[in-house]
């Protein structure tokens, strides 16, 4: 039975999302996108915009689970806390429909989508492309990076060594 995965890449303006189908070692991109947000808008709308269009998301595609990008560390306090805010949204949406949604670190997907834990987003995105077959589809780096997530989680799932736990 195929296991629906979403993965959710979280930022203010550009979030990134990807779905995809695991069977055994088998992996199949489902959707992927991302929830764009105007700079002229207001914070509260833009993260009552990502909430809703993940939420309609989640209830079309219907996943089994949910990984998103853990924040890492940021010189700029302001960006940290417009992404906290960001990720809280997605969080929300997440855990309103599914029973566990996990985290990892962005080194840690690097890590199990390109081998190196300093990966580049083109590494990333040539990977995931390489990975799921998409190599003549429009791929965004923000989808990618979703996608990357959803993958990694697959990986931490399939792995007897590697112990993920739901956030």
């Amino acid at each position: 039975m195929a296991i629906r995965i979403l993965g959710v890449d979280p930022s203010l303006r550009c979030s990134g999302y990807g779905l995809i189908d695991v069977e055994g070692s088998r992996m199949r991109a489902v959707a992927w996108g991302i929830i764009k947000n105007k700079p002229e808008l207001p914070i509260s709308t833009c993260l009552l915009n990502i909430h809703r269009e993940l939420s309609e998301k989640i209830e079309l595609w219907q996943p089994n689970q949910a990984a998103i990008e853990n924040m890492f560390f940021f010189k700029n306090p302001s960006t940290a806390i417009r992404l906290g805010e960001a990720r809280g949204a997605v969080l929300l949406a997440l855990s309103l429909q599914l029973p566990e949604v996990y985290g990892y670190e962005p080194r840690k997907v690097k890590q199990s989508i390109v081998g190196r834990g300093s990966a580049t987003k083109p590494q990333v995105q040539m990977m995931v492309r390489q990975l799921l077959g998409l190599q003549g589809e429009k791929l965004s780096a923000d989808a990618a990076d979703a996608l990357a997530v959803a993958i990694c989680h697959a990986f931490a799932k399939a792995s007897p060594v590697f112990r993920s736990e739901p956030l």
